[in-house]
């Protein structure tokens, strides 16, 4: 009995020491994506009028350029692999409006097996000057 409450001791302890050996947090994703500063409050809408054009950072991070030269970046709640990789993908809205309830799809160069992915708020937001595009 002292036997296994010893081992059960010493497994706790090294389960407790090697939590904190993680070099990034499971919650904090890693991103591509240049540094930006939001510039007012998310939305849950652009208008697809107004998009001039889209750049992919990685597999959850659009930034959506509109036509006034606006950037709104959009982060995925949830990565979506391999949007970083393939850089681009297509979304089909039955309103003039793509919406974080809204989905895209990635567009893969092989064809096969394309994932859909839910978008996130639309952030606007000023990007560093030195890593805009």
């Amino acid at each position: 009995m002292t036997l296994r409450l010893a081992t059960a001791s010493l497994i706790a302890a090294a389960a407790a020491s090697l939590a904190g050996c993680t070099a990034e947090p499971a919650s904090t994703p890693r991103t591509n994506a240049p540094a930006a500063v939001a510039v007012g409050e998310a939305v849950d809408c652009v208008s697809t009028g107004e998009i001039d054009d889209t750049r992919v950072r990685d597999n959850r991070t659009i930034d959506f350029v509109m036509r006034d030269g606006k950037v709104y970046r959009n982060t995925l709640p949830v990565a979506c692999s391999p949007l970083g990789f393939e850089k681009r993908f297509a979304y089909r809205t039955t309103t003039a409006r793509l919406c974080s309830s809204d989905t895209i799809t990635v567009l893969q160069s092989g064809g096969v097996g394309a994932p859909t992915c839910g978008l996130g708020k639309f952030v606007p937001v000023n990007l560093k000057e030195n890593q805009a595009f």
